[in-house]
């Protein structure tokens, strides 16, 4: 009797055995199934799961009872064992004579003869009085203490009262604030305004005055080529029309389906979810708070300050500047208004000069101009020829000849059996599963004539 595992059996290299880590570390073989999607999703009516050819890693328990011998009970071979005899300690005999206890520092060490050490700090002396020590310090006994007088405030005394309406409270802006109003301001911006000036312009500069007209030479002028026509005629055919030949062909037909109008007599059912179960609420509109008007007050706005109210003024001497004072130097003549400039320049009288052109290098003619062209002096009118087409006809061409469908795949092809893997089932056939091990191995052992398991319909297949 043979026994076959899936990793053996697997002929196309897709399958093999769930490999487990350890016999110590097994996996449960039932997961749960419930989570939030099959929940919330309940499955629909008529729809079944295609089948997956991939095995299912069903875990089949032995049913045998399980043997408790193991290799370590079968071959082990147990040993007489006696006691390891003790090792006999010796008895403790004291040596005979005196231990020498000298050392390398006794014996190398020279002691030498030190004097005591006399401290050069004389010894403090404690000085004891009798009397009562005076602890009343220099400022307890010059200090003399004022006589402080509380200030009153000038604030006036006011209950806060609360107000009637909501939002009545006002502010001390708009208890103490007096609108003045705006006050305009005066500019000094200087105005924009150009500043003419009386003084005639000097026009004169170094390329008017330094500038000598040269003479120029005559330009040369190419004289224009006559124009030839042509004394063949046009041929107006091309190697498309000489060499085309139409070749016999049949219309192509359209593989396109027809348009076929889908129309329902069933009236549309218009009603939605949110329709059926919507629920219209009553909203009420928002309540519009109103401002309170503003009142300004009559009474005068109260502008003492503590500073004010509380400042005493001492008499205090002005403060004296050891500066000199800068008195201004008076003269009793006229000012004089007279410049350098005013003395040396002297206005000049400029006329307008006009304009320097120029002159003509060429003549123009005095004549009228010939409107006559090189193409209406040299083009000859010829009669049109209408152009005749050289395409064929777009006209089906039936033949009685019928179609040669033979090709090489219908005639060198052979039908071939299909052969399925017998590991892509879950009972292989011909096999019938026997035990499993801790690796997750699954073994199957050959059918006898006992074992009654139909072979599957899959397994033969044509082309």
């Amino acid at each position: 009797m043979t026994r076959l595992c899936i990793c053996e059996m697997c002929s196309c290299g897709r399958h093999r055995c769930t490999h487990q880590p350890t016999t110590l570390y097994k996996k449960d073989p039932q997961t749960n199934v419930l989570s939030e999607y099959t929940e919330k999703y309940p499955p629909y009516k008529g729809h079944t799961r295609p089948k997956s050819l991939k095995p299912q890693l069903k875990y089949k328990a032995h049913q045998d009872t399980m043997d408790a011998t193991t290799t370590f009970r079968t071959d082990y071979i147990p040993y007489p064992v006696t006691h390891r005899p003790e090792k006999q300690q010796l008895e403790y005999k004291p040596k005979s004579g005196e231990i020498d206890l000298g050392t390398t520092y006794k014996q190398d060490f020279n002691p030498y003869e030190v004097q005591p050490f006399t401290p050069l700090r004389p010894k403090e002396r404690v000085h004891v009085v009798n009397a009562k020590l005076d602890t009343v310090p220099t400022y307890k006994e010059d200090f003399r203490q004022w006589e402080i007088i509380r200030r009153e405030l000038t604030k006036p005394d006011t209950t806060y009262q609360p107000p009637a309406t909501k939002f009545g409270n006002s502010t001390t802006f708009q208890d103490d604030f007096v609108h003045r109003g705006l006050v305009p301001r005066e500019s000094y911006k200087p105005s924009n305004v150009a500043k003419l000036s009386d003084t005639p312009f000097e026009k004169n500069t170094s390329n008017k005055l330094s500038y000598v007209p040269h003479p120029l030479e005559a330009r040369y002028v190419k004289p224009p080529e006559e124009y030839k026509p042509s004394s063949h005629p046009f041929h107006d055919v091309t190697t498309h029309r000489q060499d085309y030949q139409g070749l016999p062909s049949q219309s192509t037909k359209s593989c396109k389906p027809e348009p076929v109008k889908v129309a329902s007599n069933k009236p549309f059912q218009s009603s939605t979810e949110f329709r059926d179960q919507y629920q219209h609420w009553p909203v009420s509109l928002p309540q519009m708070q109103k401002s309170v008007e503003y009142t300004s007050p009559t009474a005068n706005m109260d502008l003492t300050t503590t500073s004010h109210s509380d400042y005493i003024k001492h008499q205090i001497q002005p403060f004296v500047s050891s500066k000199p004072f800068s008195l201004p130097a008076k003269s009793s003549r006229p000012f004089q208004g007279n410049t350098t400039m005013r003395d040396d320049f002297q206005p000049w009288v400029a006329q307008r000069q006009s304009i320097i052109r120029k002159q003509a290098e060429l003549q123009r003619p005095s004549g009228k101009m010939e409107d006559l062209t090189t193409f209406r002096a040299h083009f000859v009118q010829h009669e049109a020829q209408p152009s005749f087409s050289f395409k064929p006809q777009n006209s089906p061409l039936h033949t009685d000849i019928p179609l040669q469908a033979d090709t090489m795949y219908r005639t060198d092809f052979t039908p071939k059996k299909i052969s399925m893997c017998p590991a892509s089932f879950e009972t292989p056939p011909g096999f019938v599963f026997e035990n499993r091990d801790d690796q997750g191995h699954r073994f199957f052992r050959k059918m006898t004539s006992s074992d009654r398991i139909e072979t599957p319909k899959e397994m033969v297949l044509t082309a």
